[in-house]
């Protein structure tokens, strides 16, 4: 038999769950006829055939991760009973789902305990505290399937009980099975984890007087043109940085990725150039990006290369924040709630807009200086009135 394995997905995806099987063992396919679709931390994407022929094994079932290498299909043939199936794998296609995404639990449902397993960022696990039991108490805790790290000791100096992993465990029977995150809340906890690690994060806040703003401004276009702002006043805050090797690129492109809230979790779809496009092909650029996203068709290298992120939760609530900066970026710049606040007009209390901001920066390379410089350019083009 030759065996088609999981091919690369692109940039940083090594793992795929498979959403739908497209053919069923026996099956006569042809090339480039869709074999399976699978959801990635991307988007979901169907995968083709890189060879026609008879499918004689299929690897996996639906809802099954499958990684980078990975069998997928044996097709019927000589010569060949391990090996994967010769040809370059076609270009795959982003495909909107033919089935319902999984939603969170209902609101007022006992919310359950989220499975971590995998993803946590290598490294991240060498700066926590090591866990006080003894071998009995381990042995009880894998026996129960208890990570110990979810329990809280008891015993004298921190020590883990068997008492303790017998709580937990009732507690976790009480919760019901856990949820395994998968695809992008999977992808989102590894980012996150994976910023904990590296990034020496510090953030800044201050409030943009946009009073002077006429009726139907355009909040996002706005914010996109201030980051532009900023990033010309200290260009550092636009790059990449190899923490590994201490080494910083500063991009000439202001490539914005621009945080996206759903059910599924959080996309971040790269809005390019954005320092040579007018308000109109701006807008225009998000709402597509926003309706693929919706839509979960929106191709994988779309949502990877941002320069520096732009998130706008004020649009649901909060004033200030602390969002997080994901490597290789340095920066991102989060904006809050629209309110009225009281400020001083000619030694008088006057009411106006405000519209507060926090800068998330690394500060492993960029400076506080460089920071407060950003902000406050990004706050005089925000108070500018066109």
């Amino acid at each position: 038999m030759k065996v088609f394995k999981l091919p690369d997905l692109g940039e940083g995806l090594q793992e795929a769950e498979i959403i739908e099987w497209r053919v069923h063992e026996g099956d006569e396919v042809k090339v480039d006829q869709p074999l399976l679709a699978v959801e990635t931390a991307k988007a979901i994407v169907d995968i083709p055939s890189p060879q026609a022929g008879r499918v004689a094994k299929l690897f996996g079932k639906k809802g099954d991760i499958m990684h980078l290498g990975a069998p997928l299909v044996a097709f019927e043939g000589a010569n060949d009973d391990t090996g994967t199936v010769v040809g370059q794998m076609p270009q795959m296609q982003p495909t909107q789902p033919s089935i319902p995404s999984a939603r969170p639990a209902p609101a007022g449902h006992i919310a359950r305990e989220v499975s971590m397993r995998g993803v946590v960022a290598p490294g991240a696990g060498a700066r926590a505290p090591s866990i006080k039991a003894t071998p009995a108490v381990r042995a009880l805790a894998r026996t129960l399937d208890i990570d110990l790290a979810m329990v809280t000791p008891s015993g004298p100096d921190g020590v883990v009980t068997s008492a303790d992993v017998q709580r937990t465990a009732k507690l976790l029977v009480e919760l019901g099975p856990p949820e395994e995150l998968r695809g992008v809340r999977r992808a989102m906890a590894q980012n996150m984890a994976r910023a904990q690690s590296e990034v020496a994060a510090a953030t800044v806040i201050d409030d943009a007087d946009i009073d002077a703003w006429p009726p139907g401004t355009d909040v996002t276009i706005r914010l996109i043109r201030a980051l532009v702002a900023g990033c010309r006043a200290e260009p550092g805050l636009n790059a990449w940085f190899d923490g590994r090797a201490a080494r910083r690129h500063v991009l000439a492109h202001i490539d914005v990725g621009i945080a996206v809230d759903l059910p599924d979790g959080l996309f971040v779809p790269v809005l390019r150039d954005v320092a040579h496009r007018d308000a109109a092909d701006l807008r225009a650029g998000l709402d597509r990006m926003r309706a693929d996203v919706q839509a979960r068709k929106i191709p994988p290298e779309e949502l990877r290369g941002a320069t520096i992120t732009l998130s706008n939760f004020g649009m649901i609530a909060g004033k200030y924040a602390a969002p997080i900066v994901v490597p290789p970026t340095v920066a991102i710049l989060g904006a809050g709630r629209i309110h009225d606040g009281i400020v001083a007009e000619n030694r008088q209390a006057v009411v106006h807009r405000i519209l507060p901001l926090s800068l998330t920066f690394d500060h492993r390379v960029v400076t506080g200086g460089e920071a407060a410089r950003f902000l406050a350019a990004a706050i005089a083009d925000l108070r500018a009135l066109d």
